[in-house]
């Protein structure tokens, strides 16, 4: 079963790709990276047959390039800059890069090396493109886009009977059912509702005129892990300050999760809670986390009011709501909704992940709020981590 071109654009990626990858290429062109992809359902099985479409269709992202318009269209988000655009006219995703095989069990395994300013930008195309091998290739597509819409319907009825009542943004292209349908969600989201306020998804924000939406992730924070003159317990700090330094505020909520938040918060100090417009929130009881958060602009003096609290882990709309309403009258409240959003359906999602494990050969983690969220290749690292981390927690705690 050979499939049409899962990914047309270059631009059919996350915002935040771009966001970190423009510090990266203005200050850290020496970092290599390693990505390893990572299946959290049990029991899943991936075919020869699903392995040689997903080299065929990664060989296909390979041969496309950024064309006039999409580079336009990047140069017309405020904060890309221009030397950037004409780096990405040069840049193309390098087949070499990518290596891939299936284990005897039927487990897929996908690793990615190279230069971190390119090894990177593979994460979400090679998501986009095993998801959509593995519905299309498992199960009959049309009965799962009829339940996806059915669904849809669901949902934009209750946007606008007034059952939910926050606003959101669209954050489905890493687990999407297909391009085609991720496409109609934007489209319906977009027009049939007034709570959709913009997509990560750079290529569909520009079809559709749509704001695109997005800062930085995870890796953007344990690259710094791999830069032996950093600290580890420090890595939020100078992570946050590169990002400070690049965007002057004009691109500023932070992620706080990656080495957990306690440990963020040491580092969101007087001026970077200033410099920064609010917080994701992406793992760890949301209501515990969002009354730390508030607590803590409140202890610098800052009306929470003025600050946005995003969440964005593994939301459906019911859950949302409920979050939304219990925070509504203490801060500016929003959502990054992704696979609930993109590949609803009869049929149980797939929880895929691709997670830079190395920078210039050495390990790199992320711990998250909540153990489930944890991944590392080198669990010796993973204990150093923690307790490097448990050790400026402790040593401030009691200073």
């Amino acid at each position: 079963m050979k499939l049409e071109p899962i990914i047309v654009s270059l631009l059919d990626t996350d915002l935040y790709k771009f966001n970190m990858d423009q510090v990266i290429f203005h200050k850290h062109t020496d970092l290599n990276g390693e990505y390893y992809f990572k299946c959290r359902n049990e029991d899943v099985v991936f075919t020869p047959e699903m392995l040689q479409e997903i080299n065929a269709q990664t060989d296909h992202l390979c041969s496309l390039r950024f064309t006039h318009d999409e580079l336009d269209y990047l140069r017309s988000i405020r904060f890309i800059k221009n030397d950037y655009v004409e780096f990405l006219r040069l840049w193309h995703p390098i087949r070499e890069y990518v290596n891939t095989s299936l284990t005897d069990d039927g487990k897929l395994e996908v690793v990615v090396k190279g230069p971190l300013f390119s090894a990177m930008q593979f994460e979400i195309y090679l998501l986009e493109i095993i998801n959509e091998v593995y519905f299309r290739m498992k199960y009959d597509y049309r009965v799962l886009e009829e339940s996806a819409k059915e669904r849809l319907d669901r949902k934009i009825e209750a946007f606008n009977s007034g059952k939910y009542t926050f606003s959101f943004a669209e954050f489905g292209c890493r687990r999407r059912l297909s391009r085609q349908w991720e496409d109609v969600v934007i489209k319906r989201l977009a027009h049939e509702t007034k709570n959709c306020v913009g997509t990560s998804n750079v290529y569909f924000a520009m079809k559709h005129n749509l704001t695109p939406i997005g800062t930085y992730a995870h890796e953007f924070v344990q690259m710094y892990q791999g830069i032996d003159i950093i600290p580890l317990a420090y890595t939020n700090h100078y992570a946050m300050e590169d990002w400070y330094n690049e965007y002057r505020g004009d691109n500023g909520t932070a992620l706080t999760d990656t080495i957990t938040t306690d440990l963020f918060l040491l580092d969101f100090n007087h001026s970077m809670v200033n410099n920064y417009t609010g917080v994701r929130h992406d793992s760890g009881d949301p209501y515990v986390w969002g009354e730390k958060i508030i607590a803590h602009y409140k202890k610098y003096g800052v009306d929470p009011k003025t600050k946005l609290l995003l969440f964005s882990d593994g939301l459906d709309f019911d859950r949302a709501q409920a979050l939304y309403d219990y925070f509504k009258d203490k801060s500016k409240v929003s959502f990054g909704i992704g696979t609930f959003c993109s590949n609803d359906t009869c049929e149980d999602a797939l929880n895929i992940v691709i997670k830079l494990q190395y920078v210039n050969g050495r390990p790199v983690a992320k711990l998250s709020d909540c153990d489930g969220k944890s991944m590392s290749q080198d669990t010796e690292y993973l204990t150093y981590l923690c307790n490097a981390v448990k050790f400026r927690l402790e040593r401030e705690k009691n200073g």
